[in-house]
């Protein structure tokens, strides 16, 4: 099958042939149908996280169930789904506590005296990226890492559901539970900030800020719930959203994964706001905070992955956005084929464009 590698830090993804082994066990095979190209991918080509090499990229996906392992039971061919890199196993204690998105997840992947799932030429292996690896025309992942969904909706905006979707709903729904009537800010209008912004208006929210420094990204939140936008290249973020809200907002997202924008959504809070940084903030990175703040109850936390109960939280977001309350397909800005994706990082790099999905 052809599929996206990453050989270097720094380096242009290789498109190869590349083997895939069977299902064992609960393992199914999937055939890929749509895969979004997400920030979170660009970060390990750049080096901001670390990820053995050499591997095959991509995480959020949807595609057709082609066979299953002895032991799978969820699924079965046929079946379409997307997929989410927060597989569960059920059993330790997270996932009893119902915060599957943490779990432990023991016992879900190949240990290495098993065959690898990926190969290279010469059997050379190939790692699998975040249990998933969805720049490739076939999957091969855990049963518990996909939802099953109808069939009534094309793969590329089930794709989106997989992460960036999931992630930004999610950090508003599930993470913060904004409240009716709240006030709302949110740091960067990618396809997570999109989602967050649309989260916030789901919600209830009276007031929704969305910030960026690109026009257009700021003019699409404006159609998907922002009642304001702030363009963070021509003034003070901080300052104008305090302006906006005669003192600051009760929640505030932070969606770019940087130090700065952590920094400024915790400072745009009003007394017992709460910050919900949602990017991902380069390994080693440490953020400043004034610590006066604190005692104005103002609080600061992450979110993983929309703090997902993936399998009841996607098929809801299929609903929605069959009932036109959910908009996916202004999130979309193109459609390309798996070779063009090395292009397809430099523009979401350069902030010009929402999301782009490949197509198999």
């Amino acid at each position: 099958m052809r599929a996206a590698v990453l050989r270097g830090v720094g380096e242009p993804l290789s498109i190869e042939d590349v083997a895939i082994d069977s299902p064992r066990g609960e393992e199914v095979l999937l055939r890929t149908g749509a895969s979004g190209v997400c920030h979170s991918d660009l970060h390990f080509v750049e080096g901001s996280y670390a990820h053995p090499l050499p591997v095959v990229l991509g995480h959020e996906a949807a595609g057709t169930v082609e066979e299953v392992g002895e032991h799978a039971t969820y699924v079965r061919p046929g079946d379409r789904v997307i997929t989410c890199l927060s597989v569960f196993c059920g059993r330790c204690e997270m996932c009893l506590a119902g915060r599957p998105v943490l779990c432990s997840r023991e016992g879900l992947t190949r240990g290495r005296s098993e065959p690898p799932k990926l190969t290279g030429a010469g059997g050379e292996r190939i790692h699998q990226f975040l249990r998933v690896s969805s720049f490739a025309e076939r999957m091969l992942v855990h049963q518990n890492a996909v939802v099953r969904v109808d069939e009534d909706v094309p793969f590329e905006h089930l794709a989106l559901i997989g992460c960036g979707v999931t992630t930004g709903l999610g950090a508003v729904l599930n993470t913060a539970q904004v409240r009716p009537g709240s006030t709302v800010a949110v740091i960067g209008c990618g396809g997570v900030g999109l989602s967050a912004v649309q989260g916030a208006r789901l919600a209830g929210a009276l007031r929704i800020i969305a910030i960026d420094t690109i026009e257009d990204k700021l003019a699409t939140a404006l159609r998907m719930g922002a009642t304001d936008v702030v363009d963070a290249s021509a003034s003070d973020p901080v300052e104008r959203v305090r302006a906006i809200t005669d003192g600051g907002v009760d929640y505030s997202f932070e969606a770019l994964g940087a130090k700065i924008t952590a920094e400024q959504a915790f400072d745009m809070l009003r007394s017992g706001g709460t910050a919900t940084v949602v990017g991902m903030i380069p390994e080693g990175t440490r953020i400043e905070l004034e610590g006066s703040a604190f005692l104005d109850e103002k609080r600061i936390q992450g979110s993983n992955m929309g703090s997902n109960r993936f399998r009841t939280d996607m098929p809801r977001y299929v609903e929605l956005y069959r009932q036109g309350r959910l908009q996916l397909d202004e999130m979309i800005t193109q459609t390309i084929d798996l070779a063009e994706v090395d292009r397809a990082m430099s523009e979401m790099k350069a902030g010009s464009v929402n999301r782009s999905v490949i197509v198999f």
